[in-house]
């Protein structure tokens, strides 16, 4: 089954190129149009992704094939009544918006890129994911628990196996993680610190400015610490305890998240969201900490050497990895190009039944860790096997399986939803 979900790049820069395109109507579906800026679009994304010529014999009718069949299904979910909730929009805009804020540097450099707010590029983002949504709802709900039986499988492999190509390297991988924390003498200073600027802003600091001297939000700093609107789901569940029982206008007192201290202050409540901003005191750690953290794994990797314990039981007792922790620390079976390259490093010199020496990972916002990575099993680039391969080739049969359903699927919508192509 191809799922098609119009990436967020592509809603602003169609917005953008059809200020600069005069526009006809390439095909209509149902109550739905495709526009030739809109085709252009993506004929233009298809082929930068690609590395592809944009004048590739084909491509143009390939591309606007995929876009008719998307709203082929989007018309499928309005006459099913396929339902998403306002909350679920929110959710994946503003998952959207942080994506590209990464990409950009920040919420400024975002807006002067694509010349509109936060809130309109959100608003023109909200019936294009309203719609995306609806598809992929409905697409779960058609192909739900649709998988290849074991005997399908086997007469995919017995079919394709020739064409499949060599299996790349793989690995299975574990780890155990310790998260270096302050000493309480440390953690009490930033609280102090934190606490000293809420006594300025209770005495009449202004606080825009303590925000643009103090806060360590690079986010909401520029800002004087603006967050702007959001619902419930978007920041930590302390910061939205706090933040959601204040009166319009007042300030919080210090509050604890896992990212630091914050002083919230409420601006504005309108149905289920509310507008605050904060100043934020990150915790940081010491080098005490982190010294701590690599002691400890260096002696539970010298006890699982000496035969003192497993990898296994010493994961479960020590790792603070609670995604993995509980499972003896196993992070899973992956390809050499899956990983990333702290994971890469950590494995590339290691035979199978290693462990690595204490290692720094880092995990996004200035956030990092330090763990020791058991390489529990390593499989050379081999031919495919049914057996040894079965997983994999499971989910080439599913995929293979889904798509022809799929294409079925399509030609069914064809015969009794209105299209027409207009070139």
């Amino acid at each position: 089954m191809k799922l098609k979900l119009i990436l967020f790049l592509s809603f602003l820069s169609i917005n953008v190129y059809s200020q600069q395109v005069l526009d006809k109507i390439v095909a209509v579906v149902d109550n739905e149009i495709i526009l030739q800026s809109e085709l252009d679009f993506q004929v233009n994304l298809f082929a930068s992704q690609r590395q592809i010529n944009p004048q590739t014999p084909g491509l143009k009718d390939q591309v606007l094939n995929s876009l008719i069949e998307e709203k082929l299904v989007y018309a499928q979910a309005d006459i099913d009544s396929i339902m998403v909730t306002e909350e679920e929009i929110d959710q994946r805009i503003n998952y959207q918006i942080e994506i590209f804020t990464q990409q950009y540097g920040s919420r400024e450099k975002l807006e002067q890129v694509y010349g509109m707010s936060i809130e309109k590029i959100k608003r023109e983002l909200r019936d294009d994911v309203r719609k995306n949504l609806m598809i992929q709802r409905l697409q779960e709900k058609k192909f739900e628990g649709f998988e290849a039986s074991r005997r399908e499988v086997e007469e995919f492999f017995s079919t394709y196996k020739d064409s499949l190509g060599q299996i790349p390297e793989k690995v299975t991988i574990a780890h155990i993680y310790i998260n270096p924390k302050s000493t309480a003498k440390l953690k009490d200073k930033y609280f102090r610190f934190a606490s000293a600027l809420l006594d300025s802003l209770k005495n009449g600091a202004d606080f825009e400015k303590l925000a643009l001297k103090y806060s360590e939000d690079p986010g909401s700093k520029s800002k004087g610490g603006d967050l702007g609107y959001a619902k419930r789901g978007v920041f930590y569940p302390e910061f939205e305890s706090t933040a959601f029982s204040l009166a319009v206008g007042q300030i919080s007192e210090v509050v604890e998240s896992p990212v630091g201290f914050h002083i919230i202050q409420l601006l504005d409540r309108k149905g289920e969201s509310i507008h605050t901003r904060h100043i934020l005191i990150k915790i940081k750690n010491d080098e005490e900490a982190d010294l701590r953290a690599i002691e400890l794994l260096s002696e539970i990797r010298d006890s699982i050497m000496k035969g003192l314990g497993t990898f296994e039981g010493f994961a479960k007792k020590y790792s603070e990895d609670e995604q993995s922790n509980n499972f003896g620390g196993e992070l899973g079976t992956f390809y050499l190009n899956q990983l990333d390259k702290n994971l890469l490093d950590a494995i590339s010199k290691l035979k199978q039944g290693d462990i690595g020496f204490p290692r720094r990972i880092e995990y996004g916002g200035g956030q990092y860790g330090y763990h020791i990575v058991f390489l529990k099993e390593r499989i050379p680039q081999h031919t495919p096997d049914l057996n040894l391969d079965y997983d994999e080739l499971k989910r080439l049969a599913d995929e293979f399986k889904k798509q022809n359903k799929y294409k079925e699927w399509i030609r069914e919508l064809k015969n009794k939803i209105f299209w027409e192509v207009r070139i």
